[in-house]
């Protein structure tokens, strides 16, 4: 008889049965977030056309260098209006005067919101003022800031004598340096954050106060790594947060540090605040958070106070703190146009007298350079992402309702249509034919619609008199045999790199 001996089965044992189980429910899984991944990326109907996107993460990669660039480009090949894919979010990007204009003007509202993007909730719940959802919340905090900004800043005359007292402070420690080279972002930033700081606050910082400044400089640094590709990727892409490393990591310690110091800062600033007697912002906000304690409704919260603050002071300090900078570059880069605004405002201000928010009539000059600044340098060249309220319906095209939208106020500031030569720095652009200053229409630095900037009366205010109050005592120069570069720092404003300027003492 035969016998068969059959091969002997190994057995299979527990842990390995587990991690067989384990990898294929990890594959599983990844296909199945794979196929999401990938169906979130398709275009919905009626959507705008865009450039094709890469699998997964989409367009993400193109808005890495010169964003605001790269959609100017995007909209010759596919109209004024078009579509993005951030990792599975779709933009819409308005691209053009008439574009922005439809949309924040015409439609108002219905672009009136802020998309709920992983990174404003992360950073302030959707809470606060600039990234706070359309609704009550939003409208009682951009009331209480504009009151604020009214009845503690640009709506007070003697208001104008505490930012002429600052524009003295500055131009005395400009003075120091005695006619040698030195950095002026340092000043430029403290001057310009002071104002903000005497609504927010009710006093000025001395340019000294190593904490407020350490502040100051975590800020600047925030808003440039809020649209670095590493936040563009966290938005698409929550959950690399526990990736250790990257710029998203760093964006977040830093928020943490300031919230920190904000919460003390409020609580110091506080005290000794009699109802209802409001001193500055701090003190209004905190009577309006105690009168709405029993309505379940209100926004106000020691937390959103927090975040307000915050954002007012890069709000107000960022993109003044930059134009300021940048004209300084310009009018040393131009010595005929230095020339011609040391010859307007010693007209105008004859015998040395500082000059006031009544001599900007008269100096139609420096309005034009200030303006061809705002409108050459693109200081916010994105604004802030705005999201439809709505089902929107533009061009033909449908936008569904929550829709991030990108306005791209550089291509506004460079449409051909509406602006001869814009690769020009050319402040002439503003002058008629007589000299007089000419507001031209497709000029919004400050945005359009109902989230366009709340600050914008004040920040012309201070470019004017610091502008003025610089060039009534210095000319501007740079270091012999030194010439600035031109390309810009990016992030959400645009600033310049680092340089140094000579500050010569005028003879007046």
């Amino acid at each position: 008889m035969v016998s068969i001996r059959f091969p002997t089965l190994a057995p299979v044992s527990y842990e390995h049965a587990v991690f067989s189980f384990s990898c294929s429910l990890f594959i599983a899984i990844l296909f199945i977030l794979l196929i999401r991944q990938l169906l979130r990326q398709r275009r919905p109907k009626g959507f705008p056309p865009g450039p094709s996107p890469i699998p997964i993460i989409g367009n993400i990669l193109s808005l890495a260098t010169e964003p605001h660039v790269f959609l100017r480009k995007q909209s010759a090949v596919h109209g004024p209006i078009f579509s993005l894919d951030l990792g599975g979010i779709s933009a819409v990007v308005l691209n053009g005067y008439d574009a922005v204009k439809e949309c924040l003007y015409h439609q108002s509202e219905v672009f009136a919101d802020r998309p709920s993007l992983p990174l404003f909730i992360k950073m302030t719940k959707m809470g606060g003022l600039l990234n706070s959802k359309y609704g009550r919340g939003w409208i009682e905090h951009r009331k209480l800031a504009s009151n604020s900004f009214r009845y503690f800043g640009s709506g007070q005359k003697m208001f104008e004598r505490k930012i002429s007292e600052e524009c003295m402070f500055f131009v005395d420690a400009m003075d120091e340096h005695k006619g040698k080279a030195f950095n002026p972002k340092h000043l430029v930033t403290n001057a310009v954050s002071n104002i903000t700081n005497l609504i927010i606050f009710g006093q000025r910082f001395t340019y000294d106060d190593v904490q407020f400044q350490h502040m100051i400089q975590i800020f600047s640094e925030n808003v440039e790594l809020a649209v670095s590709g590493w936040a563009f990727l966290y938005n698409a892409f929550p959950w690399i947060e526990v990736i250790p490393f990257g710029k998203h990591q760093k964006l977040f310690r830093n928020a943490a540090k300031v919230y920190d110091f904000l919460l003390e800062i409020i609580e110091r600033f506080s005290q000794g605040r009699v109802q209802q007697v409001p001193r500055h912002y701090i003190d209004a906000y905190l009577d309006e958070l105690e009168q709405s304690r029993a309505d379940p409704g209100s926004s106000y919260s020691r937390e959103n106070l927090i975040y307000s603050v915050g954002e007012l002071i890069i709000a107000g300090t960022e993109t003044t703190t930059n134009t300021l900078r940048w004209a300084m570059l310009y009018v040393a880069l131009y010595p005929n146009i230095q020339e011609r605004l040391h010859k307007e405002i010693d007209t105008v201000l004859g015998g040395g007298r500082p000059p006031s928010l009544e001599d900007k009539q008269n100096m139609p000059y420096v309005e034009a350079v200030l303006h061809e600044v705002l409108r050459f340098c693109n200081i916010v060249p994105l604004g802030i992402f705005r999201a439809t309220t709505q089902d929107a319906l533009v061009n033909g095209y449908s936008i569904p309702k929550g829709t991030m939208v990108i306005s791209n106020l550089y291509s506004v500031n460079f449409d051909e249509k509406y602006w001869t030569d814009p690769e020009v720095f050319s402040p002439q652009r503003f002058l008629d034919s007589k000299g007089n200053f000419v507001r031209r229409e497709a000029f919004l630095p400050f945005s359009l619609g109902r989230r366009c900037c709340l600050g914008e009366q004040l920040a012309r205010m201070e470019m004017f008199l610091f502008f003025t109050t610089m060039l009534q005592r210095f000319h501007l120069q740079f270091p012999p045999g030194t010439v600035p570069s031109l390309t810009p720092k990016l992030g959400m404003t645009l600033q310049p790199l680092p340089y140094s300027i000579c500050a010569i003492r005028r003879q007046l």
